[in-house]
């Protein structure tokens, strides 16, 4: 921990021109609360496998895969190679009018593992531009097509498609939107799925939702069909504190937009990799969008890469004019970076040769039962599992929403040496794959004593 007569020396050194190992002052870390950190900070070291390791060397048990991401756990032997071998080799290339073998292979490979026709990939950087880019490509795909009139983009409350300016319009987080003006015009929101009432301390789907998805048919009267240009949905709600689709709800969106000729996208930055259980949540539910937009675990968090699979019916109807023309004016610097793909090429065989996958399926009953065992602690509401991911929603303490969560992410890591999320009032878990049965077992029961302590 970083005193603050360490801090006050820092702050002396820097303004100095120095800048000293432990100044906390200049970086401005995003989506934290920045003066509570630096009072009391929670700092990391090194990571391998299940564990983060802190500065004084104590082991911190991974219970959310990074930041949703680290799904083969950390510092993998062969994903390291990978990015050190091509860091040697091919450090960077551009992507605009040229290519590199590793940005072909690793499109052919999740092409592959894609349900469906979604054939091709776009890549970018991050989820949020997976799900601008996405957006964009609706959009595009639409003017290509000769109905330009179909500008609407529908989203869902709760939901969160990262931080462009696309994806907080779709989005449904209050706290993401509300500083930011008007945002994009034009959008419209579904309800979100969650009723504490009908669906309390349900593991897996629950069965009171699917009707909502016929909101749509709502929104399509009242904008009409012809001016709707996509419907973008998680299908796990992550980050607003996991929100699993009722049964037969995604099934149902599917049916509207097919009804109207809406294109689906679903936003699998979190689902996708093995933390539903399958390659992609789409396999799960047994249906296919129009676009999947993914990033963080397909290689396990390592190099910042995201991207978009699209259905060959999108990308083939930009294919059109003359060759040398470029079909669509989007992209990045950093698109395919060689690194990028490396580090995904390698963790895709990780995934494969461990059966990664298969072990998150063979592992969610095991998971879920053990944290419903933490029903009936104190200020317990909800409890919500599915896949390897689960959430716990706790009563606020009068005039401190917030501050009950807050303060057993703060104790599970300085006290219990346990990494976790919170959103609100809301602890989230969502370990690596890698997970072993006693290492659940060691998570919940640390959770519970966490919780026990911030009653």
């Amino acid at each position: 921990m970083t005193s603050a007569a360490g801090l006050r020396a820092a702050n002396d050194a820097r303004s100095q021109g120095d800048v000293a190992p432990n100044d906390l002052e200049a970086w401005w870390l995003p989506f934290t609360a920045n003066r509570a950190f630096k009072r009391n900070p929670r700092m990391i070291a090194r990571a391998k496998d299940m564990h983060y390791y802190t500065p004084d060397g104590r082991a911190v048990l991974d219970g959310v895969a990074g930041l949703w991401c680290c799904n083969a756990g950390h510092n993998r032997a062969s994903i390291v190679a990978a990015i050190q071998a091509q860091a040697a080799e091919l450090d960077f290339s551009p992507a605009f009018q040229f290519g590199h073998a590793g940005g072909f292979t690793l499109a052919s490979r999740l092409a592959a593992m894609a349900p469906g026709d979604l054939d091709h990939a776009f890549f970018c950087n991050s989820g949020s531009e997976a799900v601008d880019t996405a957006l964009k490509i609706a959009l595009a795909y639409w003017n290509v097509r000769g109905e330009g009139g179909r500008t609407r983009l529908i989203g869902r409350e709760r939901g969160y498609h990262g931080v462009g300016f696309g994806g907080i319009s779709v989005g449904g987080i209050v706290t993401n939107r509300k500083f930011f003006g008007t945002l994009l015009a034009g959008v419209d929101h579904l309800p979100h799925t969650y009723s504490r009432e009908h669906q309390a301390f349900t593991m897996g789907e629950p069965d009171w939702g699917a009707h909502l998805a016929d909101d749509l048919e709502r929104i399509v009267t009242l904008h009409d069909a012809s001016t709707i240009a996509a419907v973008i949905v998680e299908p796990m709600a992550g980050s607003t504190g996991v929100l699993p689709p009722p049964k037969g709800y995604l099934q149902r969106l599917r049916q509207i937009c097919d009804r109207h000729g809406i294109l689906l996208i679903f936003d699998e930055v979190i689902c996708g990799f093995g933390r539903l259980g399958h390659a992609f949540a789409a396999e799960r539910y047994g249906v296919v969008p129009d676009m999947i937009t993914f990033a963080k675990a397909v290689n396990s968090g390592t190099v910042p890469m995201g991207g978009v699979l699209v259905s060959s019916r999108i990308y083939d109807a930009f294919m059109k004019g003359p060759e040398r023309t470029i079909e669509l004016f989007h992209g990045y610097t950093y698109s395919a970076h060689p690194l990028a793909c490396a580090a995904a090429l390698a963790t895709l065989d990780v995934y494969r040769d461990e059966d990664l996958f298969g072990r998150a399926k063979r592992l969610e009953p095991v998971f879920a039962e053990a944290l419903m065992s933490l029903r009936g602690l104190p200020n317990v509401l909800d409890i919500r599992t599915l896949g390897l991911v689960g959430a716990i929603d706790l009563a606020s303490r009068p005039d401190a929403a917030g501050a009950r969560a807050f303060e057993a992410m703060d104790r599970a890591f300085q006290d219990l040496g346990l990494m976790i999320r919170i959103t609100g009032e809301t602890i989230a878990v969502t370990p690596p794959l890698i997970i072993s049965e006693d290492q659940i077992g060691e998570l919940v029961d640390k959770l519970g004593r966490v919780i026990r302590a911030v009653a």
